[in-house]
């Protein structure tokens, strides 16, 4: 069971339409919070469409100054959760719109947020700051981005850091790995296994040894609330993972036991991404220490609670 524990209303979350804003905004509204969120009118709610009556909805583009900072000194948040970015697929390249909206998004959003004593500034990172790496990912290894998205999910990181130790403010960065289960983008590689699979089809995917640290989403919920409850913690940065890594022919398989059947993939017929690797892997070692947290649900029991999801609601959304 999350609980919520110090997070102080008002509360702020940006990225609401994406899979962890959307899952976040729920968790918050399904325990009768009132929740503000910032979203651009061109902004796809599908996965907060049944619940948008309950939250109190500010239409504003982060890169739009004038117009947020009217918005912040209307709400005077006390918990901001930022996660709001673009850029984080292949199909999202154009690098000044990946800059604009993360960077500049980033500093704007704070910079109008400092002017309030706020509670907690929750900044989304990202795993792919790391870039390529042969052993396990801690918060002090040395960046190496292989992406516009991940160059500037670093600078927003650096920024955040900064701001939180020069000025002595609660802001706290965290870089999620492999996130999973209801909401999820439906054309990642959980949902479009699972579609085929229900639909007795087989997946094109790519080289099987690919590996991924799968981390359930609502152990990330846990997490971020966790982590929210501590604002005397400041500039740190933690990842979100399991620690654990897993190919993806492991996750196929175990996806196939979970529904009872056996449909081969076909292989490296997927076109490989830039930033697919053999070793992907959180060191949640600094996480342990200081919030004596392990992540609840095992990849077997994130992956059924995922399945049992999508039979449920397959045919409810046209989105799905």
């Amino acid at each position: 069971m999350i609980k919520i524990k110090n997070v102080t209303q008002p509360i702020l979350i940006t990225g609401s339409t994406g899979f962890v804003g959307a899952n976040l905004t729920r968790f918050f509204v399904s325990r009768g919070l009132k929740v503000n969120i910032i979203i651009r009118k061109s902004s796809n709610i599908w996965r907060i469409k049944d619940i948008i009556h309950k939250i109190n909805t500010h239409y504003v583009d982060l890169r739009d100054k004038t117009k947020l900072r009217k918005i912040i000194r209307k709400i005077k948040p006390k918990s901001i959760f930022h996660l709001a970015a673009y850029g984080a697929y292949s199909y999202q390249s154009d690098w000044k719109l990946i800059k604009s909206t993360i960077l500049n998004g980033t500093i704007n959003l704070l910079n109008e947020c400092k002017k309030f004593k706020f509670n907690i500034f929750l900044n989304s990172g990202s795993s792919s700051e790391y870039g390529f790496k042969k052993n396990k990912m801690s918060e002090n290894s040395l960046l190496e981005p292989n992406s516009y998205y991940a160059v500037f999910k670093s600078a927003a990181t650096l920024f955040c850091q900064y701001e939180a130790v020069t000025n002595k403010l609660p802001i706290i960065t965290v870089r999620p790995f492999h996130i999973y289960g209801q909401f999820e983008e439906p054309s990642r590689l959980i949902p479009t296994v699972i579609k085929n699979l229900l639909n007795n089809k087989s997946s094109k995917l790519v080289s099987s040894n690919i590996a991924r640290d799968m981390i359930f989403i609502d152990d990330v919920i846990d997490l971020y609330l966790l982590i929210a409850s501590k604002p005397k913690i400041k500039g740190e940065i933690f990842n979100i993972g399991s620690g654990k890594q897993r190919t993806i022919a492991e996750i196929y398989s175990e996806l196939c036991n979970i529904i009872k059947i056996n449909i081969k993939p076909v292989w490296n017929t997927m076109k490989d991404r830039s930033w697919d690797q053999a070793n992907w892997r959180a060191d949640m070692t600094s996480v342990q220490k200081i919030f004596r947290w392990k992540p609840k649900n095992s990849l077997k029991m994130g992956l059924t609670k995922t399945v049992d999801w999508y039979r449920h609601y397959y045919n409810k959304d046209s989105k799905l």
